[in-house]
């Protein structure tokens, strides 16, 4: 195989799952950061030549046309939780997509999230829905894929819940909400399949969640028990939960912005009759399969924790 892919964002916590891989199958990847720098530890994943490195900013339509250049497939993982929604969700995704056409690349896979929707409450959400329209406008053939949560071993979620659990008392935000993480290992490989495989994948739209549906509660006692610690989960008042979000825009340290709170009004778990993981050939691996390989440094003696008997 000799495809060059260009992947935007492919420093971030998904990109480089993906990076890896594609350069596993043969590509060469073409990594598309504002600063290349914080991606230059995905070379040694790849063979002499197999990795490019390229300064892009998905907001400015210059340096995301010099980007494409010569790829065959296009990836734009680019995300943001915080900032301008509209500049980077919706006109970044119609940048990228205008310049993949134009290019003539085969493929274009958008990473969106279950969720998207251009009428949302919450502006995350409503500038992926308007993203995922811009990339249809530019790109009909484009991939869509909406993960829902993604969990492995870098992640922002699931470490923020074990490091919060090491306290006497673990509040937790809207505890009946139901959730069905995604490793990022199997997000990974649905992602490059569907740069790879433009013919089997292109046009279509795909949610892709776990084998697993839990609530907050659930998932943060599960994470507490596997870290061998006992907090009192304490389940925070919405009244009280929406107070703090409100000061969450410019409060330092806040655990949640306004628009968080917004997003968890709606329960993030794939929708009924959504093509998912199964059209790749891919069996999801739960939470307890994988995540205790690095929870392990949460335990109060990290790996020398004695393991707990099975009661």
């Amino acid at each position: 195989m000799d495809r060059l892919v260009t992947l935007f964002g492919g420093g971030g916590f998904l990109g480089r799952y993906v990076a890896q891989e594609l350069l596993r199958a043969g590509a060469r990847v073409r990594i598309a950061e504002r600063d290349p720098g914080d991606a230059w530890f995905v070379k040694p994943l790849g063979g002499l030549g197999q990795t490019q490195f390229v300064a892009a900013d998905v907001t400015r339509p210059g340096s995301v046309v010099a980007a494409v250049a010569g790829a065959h497939a296009v990836v734009n993982l680019v995300g943001i939780l915080k900032g301008d929604f509209t500049g980077v969700h919706a006109r970044g995704a119609a940048n990228v997509a205008k310049a993949a056409a134009d290019a003539g690349a085969g493929a274009l896979v958008q990473i969106s999230a279950i969720g998207a929707d251009p009428q949302a409450e919450s502006a995350y959400g409503r500038s992926k829905g308007e993203g995922e329209i811009a990339v249809r406008d530019a790109f009909p053939g484009a991939t869509i894929i909406r993960p829902s949560l993604i969990f492995g071993p870098e992640d922002s979620f699931v470490n923020r819940f074990a490091a919060m659990a090491r306290f006497p008392v673990l509040p937790v935000i809207r505890p009946t909400l139901r959730l069905q993480p995604a490793f990022v290992n199997d997000v990974a490989r649905a992602v490059a399949a569907a740069a790879l495989d433009p013919a089997g994948h292109g046009g279509r739209l795909y949610e892709l969640g776990g084998p697993q549906v839990m609530t907050m509660r659930e998932l943060n006692a599960w994470i507490a028990h596997e870290i061998e610690r006992d907090p009192a989960i304490v389940p925070v008042p919405d009244i009280v939960a929406g107070m703090i979000a409100k000061l969450g825009g410019w409060l330092p340290g806040a655990p949640i912005t306004w628009d968080q709170w917004l997003m968890l009004a709606r329960d993030n778990v794939v929708a009924a009759g959504a093509e998912g993981f199964a059209a790749f050939g891919i069996a999801p691996a739960p939470l307890a399969a994988v995540a205790p390989g690095w929870l392990v440094r949460y335990r109060r003696h990290g790996r020398f924790t004695r393991t707990r008997t099975p009661a």
